[in-house]
């Protein structure tokens, strides 16, 4: 079954065309390994929340956006195989090296695709 790594981050503004390098630089090691897309969304109509919201769940400051991103593999099998295969690629130290973003900010998790319409 279908399977989906999701993740929210906070990017500074100012960091948009970095991230965008920064992910042009990550799909292909990806994909090399497995995945069949990859998606990343910059937020343009993200509200702060009362109790809670992407912006409170990785703390948002006032000169970041929100980005939204997922990758999609053919199952969860395929993407343990296909993770760990991508974190040992050599490509995956120089790509990882310059984020644009707090990694210790980033939500992440893998879910099962359970509709699709």
């Amino acid at each position: 079954m279908t399977y989906v790594d999701g993740m929210v981050a906070a990017v500074p503004n100012d960091k948009k065309e970095a991230f965008i390098a920064f992910s042009k630089r990550m799909a292909p090691i990806f994909s090399d390994h497995g995945a069949i897309k990859q998606v990343d969304c910059w937020g343009d109509d993200v509200p702060d929340g009362k109790l809670t919201s992407f912006p409170m769940a990785v703390k948002c400051e006032p000169d970041e956006s929100i980005v939204f991103s997922w990758v999609i593999w053919p199952s969860k099998e395929a993407r343990n195989a296909g993770f760990e295969k991508a974190m040992a690629d050599p490509r995956m130290e120089e790509a990882g090296t310059d984020m644009p973003f707090d990694g210790k900010r980033m939500i992440f998790g893998g879910f099962e695709m359970i509709a699709e319409f």
